[in-house]
């Protein structure tokens, strides 16, 4: 026989109940401010198309995007990237915007600067613009850091990266597509056909415009992977232009599809939490067949 529920018992279950919440919502806060946004995850990718020249058969490219300095990842951190990444010895660096959460704030400058300066690829290092880049007055700001940190700023233009005198790819940037003035035709206009081409887009939703020209694989960053996802909620930081493609690999179209990938990011913004969304490095390498 089930003996009645008295009024202290009741109320002493639901005080265990608020306790048991309190403490699941402590932890889970420590976890999501503190643990899962210095839990960087490193996902190793085969880039493989026919297009790839030989010569670039087995060369490595590494992305990083999205650090946001100065609202939660620090200089120390970006200091421990740089030597992870340097360990990849990667022929390619890539960075997909987003370096400082208020470039006009930001305080650090110098130091900032030579940290990037040790990143080391022998085939070049090469970014784009994120709307964090631009606001806050920041484009010149951006600009100057990334330049003066030996990377090349992609704005509405393409480069060939040379192996060899028979080997080349072809690298193309966009502005973003939030606060800066992207032109994707402009930007492919000197690429030639039929040779293998990868798109820096910091909004990884352009691949939907992209996939209709003669690009192969598109990199993107922005949405950080939802930066904080909720079982059966789903993300909380979704950003305009991140709402179709969050994370991950995508293939786009059935007729010379495009290939897209969405790196998480390494940092925060609007809050300071990451929860099932950890923070990302990728490591492509590229493959001809």
């Amino acid at each position: 026989m089930t003996k009645p529920l008295t009024r202290r018992k009741f109320i002493k279950r639901i005080v265990g109940t608020m306790f048991t919440l309190l403490g699941i919502s402590s932890v889970g806060y420590v976890y999501a401010h503190r643990i899962e946004p210095s839990m960087l995850e490193i996902n190793q990718l085969e880039m493989s198309h026919s297009l790839i020249p030989i010569g670039f058969n087995g060369k490595k490219i590494v992305q990083f995007s999205d650090t946001h300095l100065g609202f939660q990842y620090n200089l120390h951190q970006l200091n421990e990237l740089v030597s992870t990444i340097n360990d990849f010895a990667p022929d390619i660096i890539l960075f997909t915007g987003d370096l400082m959460d208020e470039p006009n704030k930001f305080m650090q400058i110098n130091q900032l600067r030579s940290i990037l300066q040790k990143l080391h690829a022998p085939l070049g290092k090469y970014c784009i613009y994120g709307n964090h880049d631009h606001g806050g007055y920041g484009s010149e700001i951006y600009r100057d850091i990334m330049e003066s940190a030996g990377f090349t700023v992609l704005l509405n233009q393409s480069v060939p990266i040379h192996y060899d005198r028979s080997s080349k790819i072809y690298l193309t940037g966009i502005d973003d597509r939030m606060l800066g003035r992207p032109d994707l035709p402009l930007a492919l206009k000197n690429v030639p056909s039929n040779t293998f081409s990868i798109l820096l887009s910091h909004a990884p939703d352009v691949a939907d415009d992209a996939s209709q020209y003669p690009v192969q694989w598109q990199l993107s960053g922005h949405s950080h992977g939802g930066q904080v996802k909720i079982p059966f909620l789903g993300a909380l930081v979704i950003p305009p232009f991140a709402r179709i493609y969050q994370e991950g690999l995508y293939k786009i179209g059935n007729n010379k599809p495009l290939m897209l990938y969405v790196n998480r990011g390494l940092g925060t913004t609007r809050l300071p939490f990451r929860f099932m969304a950890k923070p990302e490095l990728t490591v492509f390498t590229l493959r001809s067949f």
